[in-house]
Order: C-alpha cells, then sequence, then structure tokens
C-alpha cells in the first residue's frame, strides 16, 4: 500500500473544492427531475385541455397528429404537442367533438 503524504491546507481546499462540486451535481441533478417531471401530461390530461375522448387521443397518436411517449401501458404528451394539435382537432376529428 502507497501512503501520500499532503498539506493540510491542501487537503483542506481539495474537500472543500469537493463538496462544491457535490452540491452543484445535486442541484443540477434536482432541477432535471423537475423539469422532466412538469413536462410531461398524461392521457387523461390531454383528454381535458381538448375535450376529447381518449378513442379521439388515440386516432390522434395514431395519425400522428400528436407526439407522445409511452411507459408500459401509460402515453405521455409535451404541453407543446398539445398546444400544437388544439387548431387541428376540429378539423381532424369533427365528429368527435
Amino acid at each position: 500500500m502507497e501512503i501520500v503524504s499532503i498539506e493540510k491546507k491542501t487537503f483542506d481546499e481539495m474537500m472543500a473544492r469537493m463538496g462544491a462540486f457535490v452540491e452543484k451535481v445535486a442541484a443540477l441533478q434536482r432541477k432535471g427531475d423537475e423539469r422532466r417531471l412538469a413536462r410531461w401530461l398524461t392521457g387523461d390530461e390531454v383528454c381535458r385541455q381538448l375535450r376529447i375522448s381518449p378513442r379521439t387521443l388515440m386516432k390522434l397518436r395514431d395519425k400522428g397528429f400528436i407526439g407522445y411517449s409511452q411507459i408500459g401501458c401509460r402515453f405521455y404528451y409535451k404541453p407543446e404537442d398539445v398546444k400544437r394539435v388544439i387548431p387541428l382537432v376540429g378539423t381532424i376529428c369533427p365528429a368527435d367533438r
């Protein structure tokens, strides 16, 4: 085993920098988690916002009018994709409204 000896001042500075680095990483992780969770809407939320049925939402998905991500059996939508499709809802599925 090799032993390395350094000055206490150098060791304390190293530890302070490491602590600051750990804090920055933790803050970035929290910020990323908040953004990730805040961005996605569930199918129920989208149906309420667009005033459409789940079946109509499925048609929009299948026809490629709205982007989504699927985790297991659940679908999630970005708010900007939902806003983009608002003017199209009445023209795409007029009988479902």
